[in-house]
């Protein structure tokens, strides 16, 4: 009876596993599902019944905790899908606010967000202010204070306060959904080390079989040869490698850092040296004016021509620039030409104005006496980054714009350093003597100033053909080409659709802490790889000679061992999720 018993729990427990290996075998693929179901056969034909019952028990039973298991490394993905906003508070044409489906929002359409709830779309505040738990987006948990005219992400909580918002994003073009699926794409791509596996898999999985057949043919022992298929299947090596970046990747996303893909994760390991931009990375981004010279007795019509000319631009320094001179009559401009990384020429009233740095003026022919050469020299020396304005060809006015750097930023460089980055540059568009204060400050030994866009893609460009491993850490507007040079770039944005789409690696809270973090995440999640890939192929070694060295060896032990070799390299990989960066 018990026999009996047997045999019907290893039919039962066999159907699954040979349904799965026919369906391999159709597609010319020779899976660990075939290895199993020729085992349980070959035992079934020796008699072996308690042996195909544990075996196949054994298989199905690690199956099952290995789905478990994995799921948790999802869970990044899980948590974020989970607070997807799912409806909103949408005027209507009567003038009021009625509950809708999230997907009847429309770009422009007006919504109420209340305390506690959702923000249902990306949109920017029309009314109210108050605390937003931007932990979704950003991986920051401390509450975000947001008032008129400020932008708010999908999925973020509002703590305190009521607001209505004007959606400007909505579907998947929101923040919240982008993150979603740059996390889901990133955890279904393949790295090189996986790709290879897959490819040796292809030809190990049929080589195991192969030499249990001559194995058989040399010894004419059967227990030994379905022993063999046993102990060779190669599930732990298949699964440590993926287990591992999708736990990385996870983790990430989950402290508001976007890592596309396990290649990225590789390479940024490897990397030695990091080259910084510095508006908007090492520094706030936000400017002001803190040193004025005007080279005119009528200053009201300078700053008229000024504040018209830089309304005109979005850059950090023309919003400082007419953020200092306020409020103020604006004259028709009837032409403007941006010279990239310079500044803007522009005609007002057929006068021809050049507003923009040192190097334009001098472009432009703009003649500089003694005195006003000694002001330039002596405002770069106070760190300021300059901007002069020209009108027919005469100085006007001299403005000393000064950015203060982010806090820690000093531990952050550091910690680079302990990390194994022997290298930090910093290159930006800024006069040298500004760029030197802040590399002097930061304690970085390498700086260039006056450098444009491709100035620094080139830079890097020459770094690499030294054999420098590089990554390039930038905001993600004005640096595209030095993001795409490097071998990685890094974007410190909010979210900024540039910043997503330019970067392999996206800092979404805009803080330098990240930095650190994840380099050590990179490192961690490699060595993590590695340790999986030992464990995969040791334990298969030390298995296959255990079949000729040992007595004890048997179908059943080694399907045991196996199934907690693959459980082994997936509880390794887990550990990944709750990495955090040491302190000190």
């Amino acid at each position: 009876m018990f026999t009996y018993s047997l045999i019907v729990a290893s039919v039962i427990g066999v159907l699954p596993i040979a349904i799965q290996a026919y369906q391999s075998l159709r597609i010319k693929l020779i899976s660990i599902d075939v290895l199993v179901t020729v085992a349980v056969i070959g035992a079934f034909i020796i008699k072996e019944y308690a042996e195909s019952a544990i075996v196949t028990f054994l298989f199905l039973f690690g199956a099952f905790l290995e789905q478990r298991t994995l799921n948790k490394t999802h869970s990044a993905i899980k948590s974020l899908t989970q607070m997807a906003p799912v409806s909103a508070l949408k005027l209507n044409e009567t003038r009021e606010f009625v509950e809708v489906s999230v997907d009847e929002v429309y770009v422009n359409d007006t919504l109420l967000v209340k305390t506690g709830a959702k923000v249902p779309v990306d949109g920017i505040i029309i009314s109210g202010e108050g605390y937003l738990d931007e932990a979704t987006i950003t991986g920051e948990s401390k509450p975000a204070h947001k008032t008129v005219g400020e932008g708010v992400f999908a999925g973020t909580i509002l703590e305190n306060g009521t607001i209505q918002i004007k959606a400007n994003k909505v579907g998947e073009d929101t923040t919240f959904n982008k993150i979603i699926a740059l996390v889901e794409e990133a955890q279904d791509a393949k790295s090189k080390t996986e790709r290879f596996i897959d490819r040796f898999s292809k030809y190990y999985t049929p080589g195991v079989l192969l030499f249990a057949l001559i194995v058989y043919l040399i010894t004419f022992d059967i227990p030994l040869a379905i022993t063999i298929l046993v102990l060779g299947c190669p599930g732990a090596l298949v699964i440590g490698v993926p287990v591992s970046n999708v736990a990385g990747i996870g983790n990430g996303a989950k402290h508001g850092v976007l890592l596309k893909g396990s290649e990225v994760i590789q390479e940024f390991s490897k990397v030695k040296t990091i080259v910084f931009d510095k508006t908007g990375t090492l520094t706030f981004g936000k400017p002001q004016v803190v040193d004025v010279k005007y080279y005119t007795k009528d200053e009201e019509k300078a700053n008229k021509y000024l504040s018209s000319i830089e309304k005109e631009s979005d850059h950090p320094l023309a919003k400082a620039i007419t953020a200092y001179i306020g409020d103020i009559e604006n004259l028709p401009v009837t032409s403007t030409s941006v010279v990239k990384g310079q500044g803007i020429i522009a005609k007002i009233n057929e006068d021809r104005i050049v507003v923009g740095n040192n190097k334009l003026m001098i472009q432009e022919n703009v003649h500089i006496d003694e005195s006003i050469q000694k002001d330039i020299s002596d405002f770069e020396g106070m760190g300021n980054s300059l901007v002069l304005m020209a009108i027919n060809g005469k100085i006007e006015v001299l403005l000393g714009i000064r950015d203060a750097i982010r806090p820690n930023t000093v531990e952050h460089l550091t910690k680079l350093k302990t990390l194994g980055i022997n290298k930090l540059i910093l290159l930006s568009g800024d006069n040298q003597g500004t760029v030197d204060r802040i590399a002097q400050e930061l304690g970085i030994t390498i700086s260039f100033g006056n450098m444009l866009p491709q100035d620094k893609a080139k830079y890097i460009k020459e770094l690499q053909l030294q054999g420098e491993h590089v990554a390039f850490v930038g905001d993600g507007v004005n640096d595209s080409p030095s993001l795409a040079q490097a071998n990685i770039g890094i974007a410190v944005g909010s979210g900024t659709d540039v910043a997503i789409e330019t970067s392999d690696i996206v800092l979404m809270h805009s803080e330098l802490s990240s930095l650190p973090f994840v380099l050590g995440l990179a490192k961690t999640t490699k060595n993590n790889m590695v340790q999986n890939i030992v464990i995969a192929i040791g334990v298969v070694i030390i298995l296959l000679l255990s079949v000729f060295l040992s007595t004890w060896m048997n179908m059943s032990i080694g399907m045991l061992v196996h199934e907690s070799s693959i459980l082994l390299v997936i509880l390794n990989g887990m550990r990944l999720l709750k990495y955090k960066l040491r302190k000190g």
